[in-house]
């Protein structure tokens, strides 16, 4: 929600949630509908990933934040997000190896920036509630990553004779699917929150407008009524 003081501000941030939730449903439409889970399909979505988004966060995020070391901090975050994007489009066949280390490595700083961000405009900002959100859902994908064995290889049976191997790139790139619809589905409610908001604090100012009247009709009739 918008805070009461600058409404407009915060509303004009609206499309940049929209924006970066694009790139993020992609990525988990692309890792949810392929059943090859392997470190060249990760980095591969989350190459397409990481250049969009960093685009739109670096690109869409001067106009609305101003001048000042918020907007610092995303456009630098959208240059590190497009370098990472860059290195993992570049070269796809790298390996288990190095697929963790790019996902986890810009996992944890641009998630910190962000939680940063968040922190830093607290109750001063209606969007810091959603960068406190998604720095930290992003933190935990980088947590995730990092404990995660890269040499498992776990074999499985179930019913109906379904058999089959858990190993790292399984977890890791299904975790990425799962992050990118956790964060496009926040980041449209967020979206339009934001959008919003400003009817809603508008709508609740003109109500206690209204409501101040009623409140001294009472005490007018009493008045009235004593013998004068």
């Amino acid at each position: 929600m918008a805070s009461r003081d600058t409404p407009a501000r915060d509303a004009a941030y609206w499309y940049v949630p929209l924006a970066r939730a694009i790139p993020a449903a992609l990525m988990a439409v692309l890792i949810t509908f392929n059943a090859d889970h392997s470190a060249t399909l990760g980095l591969l979505s989350f190459g397409i990933f990481a250049v969009l988004s960093g685009l739109a966060l670096a690109l869409l995020s001067s106009r609305p934040l101003g001048a000042g070391v918020q907007r610092s901090i995303f456009i630098g975050q959208g240059i590190l997000t497009v370098l990472a994007g860059l290195v993992a489009l570049i070269w796809p066949s790298a390996g288990l190896g190095f697929f963790l280390f790019l996902l986890s490595a810009w996992a944890a700083l641009t998630g910190f920036l962000e939680l940063y961000a968040g922190l830093r405009t607290r109750g001063r900002h209606a969007a810091s509630r959603d960068w406190l959100f998604v720095g930290g859902l992003t933190v935990i994908l980088a947590v995730v990553v990092l404990v995660v064995p890269p040499d498992l290889q776990q074999q499985f049976s179930g019913q109906n004779g379904v058999s089959g191997v858990l190993s790292t790139s399984i977890i890791v790139v299904g975790c990425l699917g799962a992050y990118g619809a956790i964060a496009a589905v926040y980041l449209v409610i967020a979206g339009l929150s934001l959008k919003w908001a400003p009817a809603e604090v508008a709508a609740a100012e003109a109500g206690s407008t209204d409501a101040a009247p009623t409140e001294a009709a009472p005490t007018e009739a009493v008045q009235d009524g004593n013998p004068s």
